[in-house]
């Protein structure tokens, strides 16, 4: 299956997939790093992440 996703920069963005359910998380600190918090229902699927500007 080919992905399209089409974005203009400070415009929005069109994905052609199925879209499951879209959910926002603020990042937070692990060790040196950083992770989202996702439900265990989406263990083993892909997932789109999106940092946007403050």
């Amino acid at each position: 299956m080919a992905r399209k996703v089409t974005a203009v920069a400070g415009g929005k963005i069109k994905f052609e997939d199925e879209v499951e359910e879209i959910f926002e998380k603020t990042i937070t600190r692990y060790g040196n790093g950083a992770k989202i918090d996702s439900q265990k229902k989406y263990i083993g699927k892909k997932a789109i992440v999106l940092i946007l500007r403050d």
